[in-house]
Formats: C-alpha cells, sequence, structure tokens
C-alpha cells in the first residue's frame, strides 16, 4: 500500500451520487486526496462539506469542461489516479422503438466521457507514474459490457465498447507504469441509475430489487475500487467482474432466501 501523501490523489467522475459519492467517501476516509466532479453543485457541496474533497463542477461530455478539470489538476499539484464512473442508461426500448438520441447520450457520456477525461489527465497521470513508479486509470463499467438483453441494446452497445477501449488503452500503455483497471458490476441498488432509467417511475425501480437477497450497493463497489488502487504496484487487476450472490447472470435472478440445497 502506497504511503499516505500527495502521492494518493485521485479524480472521481460522476461523484455526486451512487457508485462515485461512495468512492469518494472510501478514499477520503482512508486518507486519499480527491477531486470529486460531476454536474450537481450542490451535491458536490456537500459531499465537500462531508468529506473534504476537492470539486470540479462539469459534465465530461463538454470538451471544455474537461479542459477545466485539467487546467485544474495541472494548476493543483497533479493526480496519480483517475477513477471514471460517470455513465448511466437512457430508457428501455427495443431496438424497434428505440430513440438513436438516446442511445446518443449513452454513447457520450459512457464512452466518449471516458476518453474525454482519459486523454485529459493522462500528461498528469505519466509525471506522476515517472515519479511513483506507479499511476492508475480506474473504469466502471458493467457486466452488460458482456451480455445484451432485450431493451437493453443501447447500453449493452455503450459498455462493450468502453470494455474495448480500455483493452486498447492498456495496450498502447504496454511499457509504462500505469494501470488500466476495469471494474464490472452487476446489480447494484443505488438511489438513481436504475430510477433515471426508468423515467422516474419509482414503481418500476422498487419491483426491479423486490425479493433480492442482499444486491450490491455502492459501498461495495467502492471498496473494489479502493482495493485495486491500493494493491502493490506491480499488480494491475485488468477486469473485475462482481455480482450480488443472487445474480448468477443479468438473466439469472433469484428472488426470495439463499439457502443450500442440503
Amino acid at each position: 500500500m502506497r504511503s499516505k501523501s500527495t502521492s494518493r490523489r485521485a479524480v472521481v467522475t460522476g461523484a455526486s451520487s451512487g457508485i462515485g459519492a461512495a468512492t469518494v467517501r472510501s478514499l477520503t476516509d482512508h486518507g486519499w486526496s480527491v477531486i470529486a466532479l460531476a454536474r450537481r453543485a450542490d451535491r458536490l457541496e456537500q459531499l465537500r462539506t462531508d468529506t473534504g474533497c476537492d470539486v470540479v463542477v462539469a459534465d465530461v461530455t463538454q470538451d471544455s469542461d474537461v479542459d477545466a478539470l485539467r487546467d485544474y489538476v495541472e494548476s493543483t499539484g497533479g493526480v496519480s489516479a483517475l477513477v471514471n464512473n460517470a455513465g448511466g442508461a437512457v430508457g428501455i426500448d427495443w431496438i424497434d422503438q428505440a430513440d438513436a438520441d438516446d442511445w446518443a447520450q449513452m454513447f457520450d457520456v459512457n464512452v466518449l466521457g471516458v476518453q474525454r477525461v482519459t486523454k485529459a489527465l493522462l500528461p498528469a497521470l505519466r509525471r506522476a507514474s515517472a515519479e511513483l513508479g506507479v499511476a492508475d486509470i480506474v473504469t466502471i463499467s458493467s457486466t452488460a459490457a458482456f451480455l445484451s438483453y432485450e431493451g437493453g441494446a443501447g447500453y449493452t452497445a455503450a459498455k462493450a465498447a468502453v470494455h474495448s477501449m480500455l483493452v486498447g488503452l492498456r495496450l498502447e500503455l504496454s511499457g509504462e507504469p500505469l494501470r488500466v483497471v476495469e471494474i464490472a458490476p452487476g446489480m447494484v441498488k443505488t438511489e438513481e441509475f436504475a430510477l433515471n432509467r426508468f423515467g422516474g417511475d419509482a414503481t418500476r425501480f422498487e419491483a426491479l430489487y423486490e425479493g433480492v437477497e442482499a444486491p450490491l450497493v455502492a459501498e461495495d463497489v467502492a471498496e473494489v475500487v479502493r482495493y485495486a488502487l491500493e494493491s502493490p504496484p506491480h499488480v494491475n487487476l485488468d477486469l473485475i467482474q462482481m455480482k450480488p450472490v443472487a445474480q448468477a447472470m443479468q438473466h439469472k435472478l433469484h428472488r426470495g432466501p439463499l439457502k443450500p440445497k442440503l
């Protein structure tokens, strides 16, 4: 584990709620300096009050905002880890009913947003790796990257693109002390992800998790992020898929108590 110092500084995108906010809390609790990035200033201010993190109000789909993030990082001492968490799903329409604008929105935030922020911060990460011997790019994808399903083709296509991009990035950075880590969660119960996807339909949101014993929560994923960042510098956790025990696969979800077949 790296010692507590300025080397332990991370940018976390999509930090205003869910996995992003939980990651900020986990890292700051363990001595990291964190720059939390999101669009909602009020949420970020509360997170700053709670954790002492720095905040940048920005949208990863806007080049000017990402440039401003880069400039802030450069002017405040650099960064040794990037956690690409900003993302999301829009709608559950089948392909013949889907709105191309919804798909474009998903690709812009899930794929191009990761590319923009990674490109912008890569020079700072390279400098950190030269000084520290390692720097990290951690990206939250999804088990949806590996299996499509009805009504989810736009989202699964976007996450599959993220996975492919990260494989390419790892190859392109070969020979440098830069770790590219992909964390792909399955069912995670957060306050906003599915609710936003269902257009605010709270009944449908609750039905999704009904009877599921212990779905993952944001803090579970945040702890895996921290573990990956604090692993020995020679260890790269290329791809971590994590699901609740009740979810054998996206289409194989057990509802009801988990009990051994004795």
